[in-house]
């Protein structure tokens, strides 16, 4: 190699160093926009019959990904708002904290949750103590905000580039291609990362769908001390927390039965607890168990093994956090296709010449009696 060479290859080892860097220190949001790439992808090539520039169709990809799921958020936080207000006022909470808590002693009650009630709250001295405590902590709730308006910022910007310019990155890694290695492990890694985290978008759709028709109809037949509080929240709620191992649909509606059952154990009648519990058995059979069962293997890829692609979605978070849920089955679908396609090419164990027909259909190193350059033939 000579100096020129040698000084182009160091400057890129430099630049793809700086990248590499770069690219852990967001790993998190990154690994996001790719789940969220190859679940959109299907919808964003739908739209092509539409005939609408790729741009467009990006957009309303993640547009119809990410407005029900604002929608859904902003719902539920609302609800639970004006939930705890209520919950609250009516044990009076208020004045046990006020014993307890030494900055809280000032409020007396909580605001009504509209401008002209905050407005009355703040000029009667009740906010003072929320607004010290804020102010005290500003530095760090500044940080949370704008760390979480970056990372949100960059899963935006990488999913939305990544489907429209998806094709081109493909084409530029394809330039390396070296006996078409590349170019079949390529292809076969990313028909797999589709298959597999497009099918964990249909399960977190299918959980929520189920979910929320089983509270409805559960609702139908219960008295109303024994009914789901909003069904379509708790619903879509269930599905998304599908997504999360071990403890999965469990964080919601376990929480939720005991909530049900709270009013009627403060002075309820006693007998409505027998719906309660017949809810958390319909939970854990019609919501969990049978969707685990018949559409996890279903949905989890036509090729990675669902032992071990759970086994992924469970470690994964433990050892990563958070995006390890979306990190370990992308590494371990890459990890398992190198190991099926390239890997056997790469240490010459595929037989390619057994498997590939000649043009006349017949094997080109038979030697048949009918062949005319054979020994019989010539005879």
């Amino acid at each position: 190699m000579n100096a020129r060479r040698f000084a182009v290859a160091l400057f890129g080892l430099a630049v793809f160093s700086v990248i590499g860097f770069l690219a852990y220190e967001f790993i998190a949001p990154l690994t996001i926009a790719v789940f969220l790439y190859y679940s959109t992808r299907k919808y964003y090539t739908l739209l092509e019959r539409f005939r609408l520039p790729a741009s467009i169709r990006a957009a309303i990809a993640l547009g119809s990904l990410a407005i029900p799921l604002i929608f859904l958020v902003s719902y539920a936080g609302v609800l639970l708002v004006l939930e705890a207000r209520a919950f609250i006022d009516e044990y009076d909470l208020i004045s046990v904290a006020a014993e307890n808590v030494s900055w809280f002693g000032s409020v007396s009650r909580v605001p009504e949750f509209t401008v002209q009630g905050l407005y009355n709250a703040y000029q009667s001295g009740q906010l003072t103590p929320l607004i010290d405590f804020a102010t005290a902590h500003a530095s760090v709730l500044t940080s949370m905000i704008s760390q979480f308006t970056l990372n949100l910022f960059i899963i935006t910007i990488v999913t939305y580039y990544l489907l429209v310019d998806g094709d081109k990155i493909g084409a530029w890694l394809l330039r390396f291609d070296d006996e078409a290695i590349i170019r079949e492990y390529l292809e076969a890694a990313d028909r797999e990362l589709e298959s597999v985290l497009f099918g964990n978008l249909l399960n977190v759709l299918s959980i929520s769908l189920i979910a929320i028709g089983v509270f409805n109809v559960y609702n139908v037949f219960v008295p109303s001390p024994a009914e789901v509080p909003y069904p379509a929240l708790a619903g879509g709620l269930t599905g998304i927390a599908s997504l999360i191992p071990v403890v999965g649909m469990k964080i919601v509606y376990f929480p939720l039965t005991i909530l049900s059952a709270v009013p009627i154990l403060l002075g309820g009648n006693p007998s409505n607890l027998t719906y309660i519990a017949g809810l958390l058995v319909i939970a854990i059979v019609v919501i969990d168990t049978i969707p685990d069962i018949v559409l996890r293997p279903l949905l989890s890829g036509d090729e990675t093994h669902v032992g071990l692609l759970m086994l992924a979605y469970t470690l994964g978070p433990v050892v990563l956090g958070f995006y390890g849920l979306f990190f370990a089955p992308i590494l371990l679908v890459i990890g398992l296709t190198f190991a099926n396609t390239a890997l056997p090419r790469l240490l010459n164990t595929a037989n390619n010449a057994d498997t590939t027909p000649s043009p006349s259909g017949v094997n080109p190193t038979s030697n048949s009696d009918e062949s005319p350059s054979s020994p019989a033939a010539n005879d």
